[in-house]
């Protein structure tokens, strides 16, 4: 028999930060990028391969596997962490350094139809973030011809409400903790004063 070592290449890898782990700072420090990149959405990660391991889940991509177990309680782990990968990996890119400037012509024009001005909609955007009872998400969303600002309990994310996610704003508690403690309201209105990614949403948008 060989001794050969026999690897298992997992099916779904931790997405690289598009940017140095202190590139966010002094808004998101290293220290919160560490934990928050590095544990909690590696761990989503490694559990959503152990969970789908032999299922007829581990050759989906990932947004095939979020339709296909949402709303089904049988399958919650399995929506949960793949949400919840796909959700932190859309975050990472919804920020930026020396984001929160005005946004490209073609999409303020969109936002203007949709909240008469792009600070009406960083306030909807904060003031959702600051309803969200408990752990969940903000997005800024196209829901068909309409720019809406929803929000989302736990993992639950727009894709599983036929809505297109443009950016969003994670508001578990383990995103901002270490910076800003009980002040979510200063982690939501400092990220959309200084990293929103607009280009990204520009991007979402097409």
């Amino acid at each position: 028999m060989s001794n050969e070592t026999i690897t298992t290449v997992s099916p779904h890898v931790l997405s690289t930060l598009p940017y140095a782990d202190n590139s966010l700072e002094p808004v998101i420090s290293a220290k919160t990028i560490s934990f928050h990149y590095g544990k909690h959405h590696k761990g989503y990660v490694d559990n959503l391969n152990k969970l789908i391991a032999g299922t007829e889940f581990d050759d989906m991509p990932l947004e095939k596997i979020i339709t296909e177990t949402a709303n089904k309680a049988d399958k919650t782990q399995i929506f949960n962490n793949a949400a919840q990968t796909w959700n932190h990996t859309f975050y990472w890119h919804s920020l930026k350094l020396k984001g929160g400037s005005e946004p490209s012509a073609m999409l303020k024009k969109k936002i203007e139809a949709s909240f008469s001005t792009v600070d009406a909609c960083k306030k909807e955007l904060a003031t959702a973030a600051m309803a969200q009872f408990g752990s969940g998400w903000v997005w800024l969303v196209l829901d068909g011809d309409k720019l809406k600002v929803v929000k989302t309990n736990n993992a639950d994310l727009p894709l599983t409400k036929g809505m297109k996610p443009l950016l969003t704003i994670d508001v578990w508690e383990h995103a901002y903790y270490l910076d800003y403690q009980n002040r979510r309201a200063d982690y939501v209105n400092a990220v959309l004063d200084k990293l929103i990614n607009w280009d990204f949403a520009a991007k979402n948008l097409g």
